[in-house]
């Protein structure tokens, strides 16, 4: 066994002998049915610390024909799979992560000439008695050993986008890279399977990528690999069941990635660091540093700020993410923007909605905590009175409410009020504080309607009252008051009855102020 030539498996190994371990070999299954057709050219792309590592390592214990792995799958999902024998250690697996090989070199030609000569050595190392016609192509020299052994090769890269994220703005080297990668796999018929995974998509360039044989699979367009990557509701619960914590605090903390027909995709890392831990906290953004983050929340795109703010109160923004070009520098318009923060697993995205938005509490903090020293000033004031606020609610101070509600009105400007939907997103950012304590609807159906924003507490905070707040835009927060009463609006609420306050929100457009009135339901 090699290095990169039939690694041994025991990268695959520590995984199973980890504490927790989620069983992804699913995807073994999927790739099964790909070998040696014209589909069999796979590209993964997803954020860090989503599992993409992990699956390089159980892909390449699988297929390694130097290896006897059946006693490490056979118990696992892919053992009752009606190709788990057929595809089971028949492959010579080529596994390299193109990070080590950029962090040794100090430009791209001798990026590529380390890696050609780091797979040559093992190569005819280990076919020492066969006749090569060009010892120094990697290309002629793959071909030769196929036509000899007629056993074709599993490709499997790791990392493979990492020249465009430290290479950003050298678009000459990029390019170079992905002709190398094009000459060495596209049209090979040594190539059985070629799987790579990274955080960007496959860049693209002048009228088309050079990797156009590739199908992508990426947090815009999952399609069949969706549920291989990040958690799932039925896998959190059963962790949460095992280590006996809170699966709504979970859910609310990590859950939020939507991926294809899979809904709900939680954070693997954040959820298995709070697994171990046993408290919720935030994880998955201890690699990488809040600036990340603020350098693109920063740009000066129209619309850039907008959709931020909006999110941030709870909205999902619409986007066309088809004109990114898959790298970190080419930005024509904020949703090019919008669309690499998704990729990076700083937003989620509705593929049937064409909607973006901040997915859970762990990456809503990453965003506060990235604008605190921007000149976004005004959203952290009003995330830092949203506390007070919510006491006043509490309290059932109606004229402290209306002031601050005023106030955060102002300090957020950007979200002109046009209507009470509009005027709704003032109130969720208001009301920042309140998702420590609460699970927020917009639009919740109840009674004989749809409430404009319910405050449901979670479990942490049940002695909290929940809150069924109706808006109205020029007209009376009595008349907002009425319309929950008239609607039976607190009709699904039944076990709160006694604990929940009804708040009555109106801004008038003529002297440009809120009024508010709250009232206790009574058993």
């Amino acid at each position: 066994m090699g290095y990169y030539l039939n690694p041994t498996t025991k990268g695959f190994q520590d995984s199973l002998n980890s504490e927790i371990y989620v069983d992804k070999t699913g995807l073994i299954e999927q790739l099964n049915r790909l070998i040696n057709t014209e589909q069999r050219f796979v590209c993964v792309s997803r954020p860090r610390r989503f599992g993409k590592s992990m699956a390089i390592k159980m892909l390449s214990a699988y297929y390694n024909s130097e290896s006897d792995s059946d006693e490490l799958f056979r118990e696992l999902e892919i053992g009752s799979k009606p190709s788990y024998r057929k595809y089971l250690n028949q492959y010579q697996v080529m596994r390299i992560n193109m990070q080590e090989f950029l962090s040794e070199s100090n430009s791209i030609e001798e990026m590529l000439d380390l890696i050609e000569k780091s797979i040559l050595w093992e190569l005819l190392d280990n076919y020492k008695g066969m006749r090569f016609f060009n010892e120094k192509s990697l290309i002629r020299t793959m071909t030769d050993i196929y036509r000899n052994t007629q056993k074709p090769f599993v490709v499997l890269i790791d990392e493979w986008d990492c020249i465009f994220r430290e290479y950003r703005d050298r678009k000459e080297d990029q390019e170079k890279y992905l002709d190398f990668l094009r000459n060495w796999m596209k049209d090979k018929e040594y190539i059985a399977l070629a799987y790579m995974t990274g955080i960007l998509p496959i860049k693209k360039y002048g009228t088309h990528s050079a990797l156009n044989m590739f199908t992508e699979y990426s947090m815009t367009n999952p399609g069949n690999l969706a549920g291989y990557f990040g958690f799932t509701t039925e896998e959190v619960q059963e962790l949460c069941d095992r280590y006996q914590m809170n699966f709504e605090e979970t859910k609310v903390w990590y859950d939020g990635y939507s991926l294809g027909k899979i809904p709900s995709v939680y954070n693997p890392r954040s959820v298995v660091g709070a697994m171990l831990a046993g408290a919720f906290d935030t994880y998955w953004n201890q690699t990488e540093t809040f600036e990340a983050l603020r350098t693109y929340i920063d740009m000066n795109y129209d619309g850039l700020k907008d959709a931020i703010i909006s999110m941030l109160a709870g909205a999902r923004v619409q986007i066309d993410v088809r004109s990114f070009s898959n790298d970190m520098t080419t930005f024509h318009n904020y949703e090019d923007v919008l669309t690499l923060l998704v990729h990076l697993g700083y937003l989620a995205y509705h593929w049937e909605r064409e909607e973006v938005y901040i997915p859970n509490k762990e990456i809503s903090k990453e965003y506060i905590t990235a604008i605190r020293n921007t000149s976004w000033g005004e959203i952290i004031q009003a995330v830092k009175e949203s506390e007070k606020l919510l006491q006043s609610v509490w309290e059932m101070d109606c004229e402290a409410v209306a002031a601050g509600i005023e106030k955060a009105h102002y300090e957020t400007s950007i979200l002109t009020y046009h209507n009470e939907n509009a005027l709704s997103y003032t109130i969720s950012l208001a009301f920042y504080a309140a998702r420590e304590y609460y699970t927020v609807f917009r639009e919740l159906p109840t009674g004989k309607g749809f409430a404009d924003v319910v405050f449901i507490p979670r479990k942490k905070a049940a002695d909290k009252p929940a809150l069924v707040i109706e808006l109205k835009y020029d007209k009376s927060a009595e008349g907002a008051i009425a319309q929950i009463m008239n609607k039976k609006y607190t009709e699904n609420l039944l076990e709160y009855q006694g604990n929940i306050l009804l708040v009555g929100i109106n801004y008038d457009k003529e002297t440009k102020t809120h009024t508010c009135l709250i009232q206790r339901t009574i058993r």
